[in-house]
């Protein structure tokens, strides 16, 4: 087929010929609207991204054929593309090919992918959350069939997955074959960049390599919107400013600041995420979701100050953690939202205390928020005063998701019960790994006055369960078009309900 006639509107007949351009990864979409969306692909060379949609499955109704972006050695041959002008709370069938950039202009062989458009009123909105991916030494293991959470996920059919953070384990190599904790072998795909921690830009582009090359992976992504976040495994264990690599022999580079730049440059070419027009490397933002959802995705990592003993009586420079201007932009957002429910997608828990060492005093340090019983201290007093703000302006129905800590539960946060109490009661939600070792329960603070009303961990003295032991987990969250109720629940590695809690939208 010559090109100019494919270009000009012939139908898609390509085979997969040597000579001819490469999606390697799969295709995914990201961050969708009421009228668009975002399609994110990767090639083998350079090449132009080119994306047809339609409304039907077999390209019957093609509504729109764009051309996308260079895809180049500076960006590892990743590209993204906003499709606008699509039909609202539609399903949207979508494919992607390259177009090689020498002389010839071989095409590749197109891959095609479904997501959906943000509902414009009337319809039941279902989406899915997790986090924590192939960590703690648990890769792809292909006598378990690889990672098949996702597709368990995908047979919820979900509007979209919120992924809470940890999309990647920079810092965890994975042998060919180890045994585990409970002493079980466990056999993973191995990959020349996945051998060691991610120290270069290259070795960081090749943990989201890794990741893509699970067949379920890329069907889900193939088929369901996907919404990121970032966490400390994007670059390394609870990173922060000033983290002291200088003892650690596994880094040959100390630049604890380096580091996050490259991670945060390969986390930006492979997440499906719009890029903001503020600030190029800004991660927080919301999604609107139809009339009956917001999603506000928080950034507790690239703005924190670095981790302390944490119990400062009075914010300043050392209690940083998201930030003067993060947090002006969602008490803004969340004062205007119109949305029945009011999403807080947290990639840290408030009341769980995770520790980070000790500090040049003795001192605990702390990652998280939390940092033990007693009044608001430390990074605290940045969600205290969210609270208070959020209580003060009735901003009702909000609930806060998260992941993090390895393991799913369920808290309420009680004025009732806390030592703060500025605040309106709401609800927690935790979930995850996503093929990682499993840990907890966690230690709760009472600051806030946290209730755990449901959690699924390992048994007291075991720890680093593997996926073959069927700890890992996803959340769910249904709202009702009709009722505005909202219904979590949370779910195990087989799509097993666990736990479920329904929501009744507050008035006024």
């Amino acid at each position: 087929m010559e090109r100019r006639s494919f270009l000009l509107g012939a139908p898609l007949f390509l085979r997969a010929e040597s000579g001819r351009p490469r999606l390697t990864q799969g295709v995914q979409t990201g961050d969708p609207a009421g009228d668009s969306v975002l399609v994110w692909t990767r090639a083998d060379r350079p090449s132009r991204m080119w994306v047809e949609v339609a409304l039907d499955e077999k390209f019957k109704q093609v509504i729109q054929r764009v051309r996308g972006p260079h895809l180049l050695p500076e960006t590892d041959y990743t590209g993204r593309h906003v499709v606008s002008g699509l039909p609202a709370g539609a399903d949207v069938h979508y494919r992607v090919w390259a177009e090689d950039l020498r002389e010839g202009r071989a095409l590749s062989e197109a891959v095609s992918g479904h997501t959906r458009t943000a509902p414009g009123a009337g319809r039941n909105v279902r989406f899915l959350w997790s986090g924590d991916m192939v960590g703690q030494g648990y890769g792809i293991n292909p006598d378990l069939g690889g990672i098949t959470i996702f597709r368990e996920m995908m047979r919820r059919e979900p509007d979209f997955f919120l992924h809470s953070g940890d999309t990647i384990y920079a810092d965890g190599p994975l042998a060919g074959e180890w045994t585990t904790p409970s002493g079980v072998k466990w056999r993973n795909v191995t990959t020349e960049a996945k051998r060691k921690v991610a120290e270069t830009l290259g070795e960081f582009r090749g943990a989201y390599q890794y990741n893509l090359m699970d067949e379920h992976v890329r069907r889900f992504n193939a088929q369901v919107a996907q919404v990121w976040q970032w966490d400390d495994h994007e670059v390394t264990n609870n990173w922060s400013p000033g983290k002291d690599l200088r003892g650690d022999g596994k880094y040959t580079e100390k630049s604890i600041d380096l580091l996050a730049a490259r991670g945060g440059q390969a986390f930006r070419e492979y997440a499906p995420m719009r890029v903001s027009g503020v600030e190029s490397e800004r991660v927080y933002r919301k999604l609107s979701y139809g009339p009956l959802v917001d999603v506000f995705l928080l950034d507790m990592r690239s703005y924190r100050a670095a981790n302390s003993y944490n119990r400062q009586e009075k914010e300043g420079p050392e209690t940083e953690f998201l930030g003067a201007e993060q947090r002006a932009w969602l008490k803004r957002e969340l004062k205007a939202s119109r949305a029945d429910w009011k999403v807080m997608a947290s990639d840290m828990p408030i009341g769980l205390i995770v520790g980070d060492g000790k500090d040049g005093q003795g001192r605990g340090m702390f990652e998280a928020v939390a940092n033990g019983e007693g009044p608001a201290l430390g990074r605290e007093l940045e969600i205290a005063d969210l609270l208070r703000f959020m209580k003060r302006e009735k901003i009702r129905n909000t609930v806060w998701l998260t992941a993090d800590v390895h393991y799913t539960a369920a808290h309420y946060y009680d004025p009732a019960k806390a030592v703060f109490t500025e605040f309106d009661g709401f609800y927690e939600f935790v979930s995850g790994p996503l093929n990682a070792g499993t840990f907890g329960p966690g230690v709760t603070d009472g600051t806030f006055g946290i209730e755990v009303l449901y959690a699924n961990a390992p048994e007291r003295g075991k720890f680093n369960l593997s996926p073959a032991e069927g700890k890992q987990f996803f959340g769910e969250v249904e709202v009702d078009a009709k009722t505005k109720a909202l219904t979590v629940t949370l779910r195990d590695m087989k799509g097993a309900s666990l736990y479920a809690k329904k929501l009744e939208r507050a008035r006024g």
